[in-house]
């Protein structure tokens, strides 16, 4: 059991990986740029009525099969709560302090990196958990569409044996996967805000 929990933390990991470096810098470009928002918001939100089911067998079919695909099919589950998140983190954050900073000569670097990202922090990191925790459906999916070692594999062989308590056993692993995860990032937000 260990051994495929190992291979699911790890494609969930991957995807959390890929969609946090997409996220994050395309999330600060549409909460700062009207013409982006616009531009791209339509099209993100059409992207969620898609079943990650439907895109597995296309990632498999382009890609092939392993970690990749898995880890990118993890990325666009996890995508669009980071992305909405950072977006509303950084809208929200007080004109006055960003005013008062500008005023005081902090350039844009220095404005995203000692003020907006800091203030933006706990709604980004809002969206990272729920991401992270999404991923472990992700690896799941990928698994079964497209094999794998890990834990959505192990689930489609055990419901092929109508394996009832095989099946119970691995439901709850994935379910402690998915706690444990959440609550390590929660603990990473923790230490992050002393």
């Amino acid at each position: 059991m260990l051994g495929y929990t190992w291979q699911t933390v790890v494609e969930s990991a991957a995807g959390s990986g890929l969609g946090i470096a997409a996220a994050l810098p395309l999330g600060y470009l549409m909460a700062r740029s009207t013409i982006a928002a616009r531009a791209l918001q339509p099209y993100l939100a059409a992207s969620q009525a898609v079943p990650a089911v439907a895109l597995a067998p296309l990632l498999a079919l382009w890609i092939g099969y392993g970690l990749l695909p898995i880890a990118i099919l993890c990325a666009l589950l996890v995508f669009f709560p980071m992305l909405v998140n950072t977006m509303l983190g950084l809208r929200e954050l007080d004109p006055d302090v960003l005013n008062a900073a500008r005023v005081d000569g902090v350039g844009r670097w220095g404005m995203l990196r000692h003020i907006e990202f800091p203030l933006a922090l706990p709604s980004i990191l809002a969206g990272v958990r729920t991401g992270c925790t999404l991923s472990i459906t992700g690896a799941v999916v990928g698994e079964f569409v497209m094999g794998g070692e890990g834990l959505g594999q192990l689930l489609a062989v055990q419901r092929g044996q109508a394996n009832s308590t095989g099946l119970f056993v691995s439901l709850l692993t994935l379910t402690l996967l998915a706690a444990a995860t959440y609550g390590t990032v929660r603990l990473v937000e923790l230490t992050v805000d002393r």
